[in-house]
Protein backbone atom coordinates (compact mmCIF):
# COMPACT_ATOMS: atom_id res chain seq x y z
CA UNK A 1 0.00 0.00 0.00
CA UNK A 2 3.06 2.59 -0.87
CA UNK A 3 5.10 3.56 -3.79
CA UNK A 4 7.66 1.41 -1.93
CA UNK A 5 6.36 -2.09 -2.92
CA UNK A 6 6.84 -0.53 -6.23
CA UNK A 7 9.85 0.65 -5.93
CA UNK A 8 11.61 -2.84 -4.52
CA UNK A 9 9.33 -4.93 -7.16
CA UNK A 10 11.00 -2.64 -10.02
CA UNK A 11 14.11 -3.18 -8.60
CA UNK A 12 12.92 -7.24 -8.47
CA UNK A 13 11.81 -6.63 -12.71
CA UNK A 14 14.47 -4.25 -13.99
CA UNK A 15 18.01 -5.20 -12.41
CA UNK A 16 18.15 -9.34 -14.03
CA UNK A 17 20.51 -9.37 -15.48
CA UNK A 18 22.52 -6.09 -14.81
CA UNK A 19 26.05 -5.62 -14.53
CA UNK A 20 26.91 -4.48 -10.95
CA UNK A 21 27.59 -0.87 -11.42
CA UNK A 22 24.48 -0.66 -13.47
CA UNK A 23 22.55 -1.94 -10.20
CA UNK A 24 23.73 0.42 -8.42
CA UNK A 25 22.69 3.30 -10.53
CA UNK A 26 18.98 2.10 -10.91
CA UNK A 27 18.59 1.21 -7.32
CA UNK A 28 19.82 4.93 -6.32
CA UNK A 29 17.65 6.47 -8.43
CA UNK A 30 14.95 4.04 -7.39
CA UNK A 31 15.33 5.00 -3.71
CA UNK A 32 15.53 9.29 -4.52
CA UNK A 33 12.42 8.53 -6.36
CA UNK A 34 11.01 6.58 -2.94
CA UNK A 35 11.85 9.70 -1.20
CA UNK A 36 10.56 12.18 -2.95
CA UNK A 37 7.18 10.68 -3.60
CA UNK A 38 4.37 10.01 -1.23
CA UNK A 39 3.88 6.70 -0.58
CA UNK A 40 0.45 5.33 -0.84
CA UNK A 41 -1.83 2.59 -1.05
CA UNK A 42 -1.50 0.69 -4.20
CA UNK A 43 -5.32 -1.18 -4.14
CA UNK A 44 -4.51 -4.42 -5.62
CA UNK A 45 -1.97 -5.41 -3.32
CA UNK A 46 -2.29 -7.14 0.70
CA UNK A 47 -0.15 -5.42 3.12
CA UNK A 48 0.45 -5.93 6.94
CA UNK A 49 -1.85 -4.73 9.50
CA UNK A 50 0.42 -2.55 11.84
CA UNK A 51 1.40 -3.61 15.35
CA UNK A 52 0.60 -7.27 14.16
CA UNK A 53 -2.80 -7.07 14.21
CA UNK A 54 -3.24 -9.71 10.79
CA UNK A 55 -3.71 -8.69 6.92
CA UNK A 56 -5.49 -5.96 5.93
CA UNK A 57 -8.72 -6.17 4.11
CA UNK A 58 -7.91 -5.04 0.05
CA UNK A 59 -10.18 -4.75 -3.17
CA UNK A 60 -9.49 -7.57 -5.60
CA UNK A 61 -6.99 -6.63 -8.15
CA UNK A 62 -8.05 -4.49 -10.75
CA UNK A 63 -4.15 -3.66 -12.35
CA UNK A 64 -4.81 -0.06 -11.10
CA UNK A 65 -1.96 1.25 -9.60
CA UNK A 66 -2.61 5.12 -9.93
CA UNK A 67 -6.09 5.71 -8.18
CA UNK A 68 -5.42 4.03 -5.32
CA UNK A 69 -2.81 6.40 -4.53
CA UNK A 70 -4.57 9.53 -4.87
CA UNK A 71 -7.62 8.83 -3.07
CA UNK A 72 -8.65 8.66 0.05
CA UNK A 73 -8.62 5.82 2.54
CA UNK A 74 -9.24 4.76 6.27
CA UNK A 75 -5.93 3.60 6.57
CA UNK A 76 -2.75 5.25 7.56
CA UNK A 77 0.47 4.05 5.84
CA UNK A 78 3.41 3.50 8.03
CA UNK A 79 6.64 2.36 8.17
CA UNK A 80 7.26 -1.24 7.93
CA UNK A 81 10.77 -3.04 8.60
CA UNK A 82 10.24 -5.78 6.02
CA UNK A 83 9.18 -6.18 2.20
CA UNK A 84 6.95 -4.35 1.00
CA UNK A 85 8.19 -1.70 3.62
CA UNK A 86 5.07 -0.53 4.18
CA UNK A 87 2.17 -1.59 6.55
CA UNK A 88 -2.17 -0.24 7.65
CA UNK A 89 -2.82 1.05 10.10
CA UNK A 90 -6.70 1.29 10.32
CA UNK A 91 -8.64 4.34 11.44
CA UNK A 92 -11.07 4.93 14.43
CA UNK A 93 -14.79 3.98 12.62
CA UNK A 94 -17.76 5.88 14.02
CA UNK A 95 -21.14 5.55 13.51
CA UNK A 96 -22.33 7.72 11.14
CA UNK A 97 -24.52 10.91 11.39
CA UNK A 98 -28.37 10.77 10.08
CA UNK A 99 -29.80 13.72 9.12
CA UNK A 100 -32.92 13.36 7.65
CA UNK A 101 -32.61 10.65 4.69
CA UNK A 102 -28.95 11.71 4.50
CA UNK A 103 -26.33 9.70 6.36
CA UNK A 104 -23.10 11.52 7.10
CA UNK A 105 -19.22 9.57 8.25
CA UNK A 106 -17.51 11.30 10.26
CA UNK A 107 -14.84 9.30 10.84
CA UNK A 108 -11.32 9.99 10.36
CA UNK A 109 -9.55 9.65 7.59
CA UNK A 110 -5.75 9.58 5.61
CA UNK A 111 -6.52 13.02 4.20
CA UNK A 112 -8.00 14.36 7.47
CA UNK A 113 -5.17 12.95 9.62
CA UNK A 114 -2.26 14.92 7.05
CA UNK A 115 -4.30 17.80 7.16
CA UNK A 116 -4.14 17.67 11.02
CA UNK A 117 -0.73 17.71 11.06
CA UNK A 118 -0.44 20.62 8.33
CA UNK A 119 -2.05 22.41 10.95
CA UNK A 120 0.02 21.14 13.41
CA UNK A 121 3.51 21.98 11.35
CA UNK A 122 2.08 25.53 10.35
CA UNK A 123 0.79 26.28 13.80
CA UNK A 124 4.66 25.29 15.16
CA UNK A 125 6.58 27.19 12.52
CA UNK A 126 4.78 30.61 12.63
CA UNK A 127 4.06 30.66 16.77
CA UNK A 128 8.18 29.78 16.52
CA UNK A 129 8.70 32.65 14.44
CA UNK A 130 6.76 35.17 16.28
CA UNK A 131 8.16 34.11 19.56
CA UNK A 132 11.77 34.74 18.09
CA UNK A 133 10.52 38.67 17.21
CA UNK A 134 9.10 38.93 21.06
CA UNK A 135 12.27 38.12 22.19
CA UNK A 136 14.22 40.73 20.34
CA UNK A 137 11.36 43.51 20.13
CA UNK A 138 14.28 46.21 20.08
CA UNK A 139 15.76 44.19 16.95
CA UNK A 140 19.52 45.29 17.97
CA UNK A 141 20.94 43.11 15.23
CA UNK A 142 19.28 41.65 11.92
CA UNK A 143 17.35 38.18 12.53
CA UNK A 144 18.80 35.45 10.93
CA UNK A 145 17.98 32.01 10.23
CA UNK A 146 14.57 30.52 10.49
CA UNK A 147 12.77 33.38 11.67
CA UNK A 148 14.63 35.48 9.06
CA UNK A 149 13.23 33.24 6.39
CA UNK A 150 9.50 33.50 7.93
CA UNK A 151 9.56 37.36 8.68
CA UNK A 152 10.90 37.83 4.66
CA UNK A 153 8.34 35.14 3.70
CA UNK A 154 5.54 37.24 5.52
CA UNK A 155 6.73 40.72 4.36
CA UNK A 156 6.83 39.69 0.76
CA UNK A 157 2.83 38.50 0.89
CA UNK A 158 2.02 41.47 3.08
CA UNK A 159 3.83 43.61 0.87
CA UNK A 160 3.03 42.11 -2.84
CA UNK A 161 -0.20 40.10 -2.45
CA UNK A 162 -2.48 41.78 0.49
CA UNK A 163 -1.78 45.10 0.62
CA UNK A 164 -1.90 45.84 -3.44
CA UNK A 165 -4.85 43.83 -4.16
CA UNK A 166 -7.18 44.09 -1.12
CA UNK A 167 -7.16 48.20 -1.54
CA UNK A 168 -7.02 50.77 1.73
CA UNK A 169 -7.14 49.02 4.92
CA UNK A 170 -6.40 45.76 3.82
CA UNK A 171 -3.95 45.18 6.67
CA UNK A 172 -7.73 43.38 8.32
CA UNK A 173 -7.32 40.39 6.14
CA UNK A 174 -3.14 39.82 6.42
CA UNK A 175 -3.53 37.24 8.90
CA UNK A 176 -6.40 35.51 6.81
CA UNK A 177 -4.13 35.29 3.23
CA UNK A 178 -1.51 34.40 5.43
CA UNK A 179 -2.91 31.45 6.81
CA UNK A 180 -4.44 30.22 3.52
CA UNK A 181 -1.02 30.42 2.07
CA UNK A 182 1.35 28.24 4.76
CA UNK A 183 -1.77 25.97 5.58
CA UNK A 184 -2.13 24.85 1.82
CA UNK A 185 1.82 25.42 1.65
CA UNK A 186 2.34 22.51 4.30
CA UNK A 187 -0.74 20.15 3.36
CA UNK A 188 1.29 19.95 -0.40
CA UNK A 189 4.86 19.55 0.83
CA UNK A 190 3.41 16.59 3.04
CA UNK A 191 2.20 14.79 0.26
CA UNK A 192 6.23 14.61 -1.00
CA UNK A 193 7.65 12.87 2.04
CA UNK A 194 7.43 9.29 2.32
CA UNK A 195 4.15 7.47 3.34
CA UNK A 196 2.52 10.98 3.19
CA UNK A 197 -0.44 12.11 1.42
CA UNK A 198 -1.44 15.01 -0.14
CA UNK A 199 -4.90 16.13 1.23
CA UNK A 200 -5.00 19.13 -1.26
CA UNK A 201 -5.58 16.24 -4.08
CA UNK A 202 -8.79 15.53 -2.27
CA UNK A 203 -11.65 17.74 -4.47
CA UNK A 204 -13.52 18.19 -0.96
CA UNK A 205 -10.83 19.87 0.66
CA UNK A 206 -9.83 22.16 -1.99
CA UNK A 207 -13.98 23.24 -2.23
CA UNK A 208 -14.06 23.60 1.69
CA UNK A 209 -11.01 26.00 1.69
CA UNK A 210 -12.78 28.12 -1.38
CA UNK A 211 -16.17 27.73 0.22
CA UNK A 212 -14.24 29.31 3.37
CA UNK A 213 -12.45 31.87 0.88
CA UNK A 214 -16.01 32.62 -0.91
CA UNK A 215 -17.99 33.07 2.53
CA UNK A 216 -14.93 35.68 3.61
CA UNK A 217 -15.25 37.68 0.00
CA UNK A 218 -18.89 38.27 0.74
CA UNK A 219 -18.64 39.56 4.05
CA UNK A 220 -15.71 41.74 3.16
CA UNK A 221 -18.38 43.25 0.54
CA UNK A 222 -21.16 43.27 2.58
CA UNK A 223 -19.03 45.55 5.72
CA UNK A 224 -17.83 47.74 2.94
CA UNK A 225 -20.81 47.91 0.78
CA UNK A 226 -23.54 48.11 2.97
CA UNK A 227 -27.04 48.38 2.07
CA UNK A 228 -25.68 48.47 -1.66
CA UNK A 229 -24.50 44.80 -1.53
CA UNK A 230 -27.31 43.79 -3.73
CA UNK A 231 -26.08 45.34 -6.35
CA UNK A 232 -23.34 42.80 -6.69
CA UNK A 233 -26.27 40.46 -7.27
CA UNK A 234 -28.71 42.50 -9.33
CA UNK A 235 -27.50 44.29 -11.68
CA UNK A 236 -29.59 47.11 -11.61
CA UNK A 237 -27.78 50.56 -13.92
CA UNK A 238 -29.25 53.94 -12.58
CA UNK A 239 -27.98 55.55 -15.92
CA UNK A 240 -30.05 53.64 -18.06
CA UNK A 241 -34.32 54.56 -18.61
CA UNK A 242 -36.70 52.56 -16.44
CA UNK A 243 -37.37 50.12 -19.43
CA UNK A 244 -33.71 49.58 -20.49
CA UNK A 245 -32.75 49.06 -16.27
CA UNK A 246 -35.09 46.60 -16.10
CA UNK A 247 -34.17 44.59 -19.00
CA UNK A 248 -30.66 44.72 -19.13
CA UNK A 249 -31.28 43.60 -15.11
CA UNK A 250 -33.20 40.76 -16.61
CA UNK A 251 -30.11 39.86 -18.60
CA UNK A 252 -27.38 40.41 -16.53
CA UNK A 253 -28.69 39.39 -13.10
CA UNK A 254 -28.03 35.87 -13.83
CA UNK A 255 -24.09 36.99 -15.17
CA UNK A 256 -23.67 38.28 -12.02
CA UNK A 257 -24.50 35.44 -9.91
CA UNK A 258 -22.98 33.17 -12.29
CA UNK A 259 -19.85 35.27 -11.66
CA UNK A 260 -20.11 35.16 -8.09
CA UNK A 261 -19.88 30.82 -8.01
CA UNK A 262 -17.03 31.03 -10.54
CA UNK A 263 -14.37 32.36 -8.41
CA UNK A 264 -14.92 29.45 -5.68
CA UNK A 265 -15.19 26.80 -8.89
CA UNK A 266 -11.51 28.67 -10.25
CA UNK A 267 -10.11 28.46 -6.78
CA UNK A 268 -11.34 24.57 -6.22
CA UNK A 269 -10.60 23.48 -9.67
CA UNK A 270 -7.06 25.15 -9.94
CA UNK A 271 -5.68 23.72 -6.67
CA UNK A 272 -7.38 20.34 -7.00
CA UNK A 273 -6.17 19.57 -10.10
CA UNK A 274 -2.36 21.20 -10.39
CA UNK A 275 -1.90 19.17 -6.77
CA UNK A 276 -3.27 15.53 -8.50
CA UNK A 277 -1.85 16.08 -11.65
CA UNK A 278 1.47 15.67 -10.57
CA UNK A 279 1.22 12.14 -8.61
CA UNK A 280 -0.38 10.63 -11.42
CA UNK A 281 2.25 11.59 -14.00
CA UNK A 282 4.68 10.61 -11.42
CA UNK A 283 2.91 6.80 -10.99
CA UNK A 284 2.84 6.94 -14.45
CA UNK A 285 6.43 7.33 -14.98
CA UNK A 286 7.31 4.74 -12.52
CA UNK A 287 4.72 2.37 -14.13
CA UNK A 288 6.97 2.49 -17.21
CA UNK A 289 9.72 0.30 -15.19
CA UNK A 290 6.83 -2.22 -14.62
CA UNK A 291 5.95 -2.06 -18.37
CA UNK A 292 9.28 -2.70 -20.30
CA UNK A 293 11.54 -4.96 -17.48
CA UNK A 294 14.50 -2.91 -19.33
CA UNK A 295 17.41 -1.99 -17.38
CA UNK A 296 18.00 1.20 -19.94
CA UNK A 297 14.93 1.73 -20.48
CA UNK A 298 13.94 1.95 -16.93
CA UNK A 299 16.68 4.91 -16.35
CA UNK A 300 14.36 7.30 -18.63
CA UNK A 301 11.22 7.03 -16.41
CA UNK A 302 13.35 6.78 -13.19
CA UNK A 303 15.02 10.56 -14.65
CA UNK A 304 11.95 11.75 -15.72
CA UNK A 305 10.40 10.81 -11.94
CA UNK A 306 12.79 12.48 -10.43
CA UNK A 307 12.74 15.82 -12.22
CA UNK A 308 8.91 15.36 -11.74
CA UNK A 309 9.30 15.34 -8.45
CA UNK A 310 11.77 18.30 -8.18
CA UNK A 311 8.79 20.07 -10.19
CA UNK A 312 5.71 18.93 -7.70
CA UNK A 313 8.06 20.86 -5.09
CA UNK A 314 7.78 24.10 -6.79
CA UNK A 315 4.00 23.42 -7.53
CA UNK A 316 3.89 23.05 -3.68
CA UNK A 317 4.65 26.81 -2.94
CA UNK A 318 2.99 28.26 -6.60
CA UNK A 319 -0.19 26.82 -5.89
CA UNK A 320 -0.14 27.88 -2.62
CA UNK A 321 0.90 31.51 -3.22
CA UNK A 322 -1.89 31.46 -6.19
CA UNK A 323 -4.91 30.27 -4.00
CA UNK A 324 -3.86 33.25 -1.55
CA UNK A 325 -3.67 35.74 -4.23
CA UNK A 326 -6.74 34.90 -5.95
CA UNK A 327 -8.17 35.11 -2.39
CA UNK A 328 -6.78 39.05 -2.03
CA UNK A 329 -8.07 39.58 -5.50
CA UNK A 330 -11.62 38.83 -5.28
CA UNK A 331 -11.56 40.67 -1.86
CA UNK A 332 -10.40 43.68 -3.57
CA UNK A 333 -12.71 43.13 -6.28
CA UNK A 334 -15.58 43.70 -4.02
CA UNK A 335 -14.27 45.85 -1.43
CA UNK A 336 -13.02 48.66 -3.97
CA UNK A 337 -16.40 48.94 -5.94
CA UNK A 338 -17.46 50.84 -2.64
CA UNK A 339 -14.93 53.30 -3.41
Amino acid sequence: MALAYMISSAIRASLRGASGRARWTLMSSLVVVALLAAAAPAGAQQYPRCFGSGPAESEPASGDIIMPHITDSHELDLPYVHSPFVCTYPLPRWAPLHIGGVTIDMSPTKHVVWLLVAAFLCMVTLLSAAAYHRRHPKFDSAPGGFAAGIEALVLYLRQTVVLPNVGPHGDGYTPYILSVFFFILFANLVGLIPYGSTATGNISVTLTMALISFVVIEVSGMRALGRNYWKTIVYWNEDLPIVGRIFMSLLMTPIEIFSKLTKPGALTIRLFANMIAGHVVLLAFVSLIFVFKNIFIATVPVTLGILDSLLEIFVAFLQAYIFALLTAVFIGQIRQSAH
